[in-house]
């Protein structure tokens, strides 16, 4: 899967109050209810392999998503399901990233759907997902690690990706690290 990413002035502010009609109703997925929350202790510099997985891996209770976390999730199973955990929530903390930098929409629906962004959005619509893979379920737990930020990435701090077969070559940012088939800058 390709991603575009291009600068975001002058484009796509509008594109986060827009949601796509079919994704109005709560859609039953894993909850996180085995999940730290944000009173537990300080946060890992970086995540661990083997406790991403362990985390994924656990048996979630089934909770309504909202519409962002949808986005979010969507973002990540479009983006990198076919890629290690490490590097799925790469891909989400990108998104997460992003909302707070003053710099792109401040909703994760906002960033996913603003124009040129991601390659799996098509007139500001995102693909229909089955929600009953475990794919998707994966997405959705990583999805809720890469927002509530307690795992952090080896790409903290990046704004930016693109694929690795991607001709487009930022000379201009920083590269932050490589991992799987994506690139992440500053």
């Amino acid at each position: 899967m390709m991603v575009m990413i291009y600068s975001a002035i002058g484009s796509g502010a509008s594109a986060q109050d827009k949601v796509s009609a079919q994704a109005n109703s709560p859609i039953l997925t894993p909850g996180f209810a085995s999940l730290p929350t944000d009173a537990d202790a300080t946060f890992a510099p970086q995540a661990n392999t083997a406790e991403l997985a362990s985390m994924v891996a656990a048996e979630p209770q089934v909770q309504a998503l909202t519409q962002d976390m949808r986005c979010l999730a969507s973002a990540i199973y479009f983006e990198a399901r076919s890629e290690a955990l490490d590097g799925q929530l790469a891909v989400g903390r990108v998104i997460v990233a992003r909302t707070k930098s003053g710099r792109f929409p401040t909703s994760y629906c906002g960033v996913v759907q603003q124009p040129s962004q991601f390659a799996f959005v098509r007139h500001n619509r995102l693909p229909d997902v089955d929600t009953n893979s475990i794919t998707w379920k994966k997405a959705v737990v990583v999805a809720q690690l890469a927002h509530e930020g307690k795992l952090k990435s080896a790409a903290e701090g990046a704004l930016y990706f693109h694929s690795v077969r991607s001709k487009n070559r930022w000379d201009k940012r920083i590269r932050v690290a490589q991992i799987d088939n994506h690139v992440f800058y500053r």
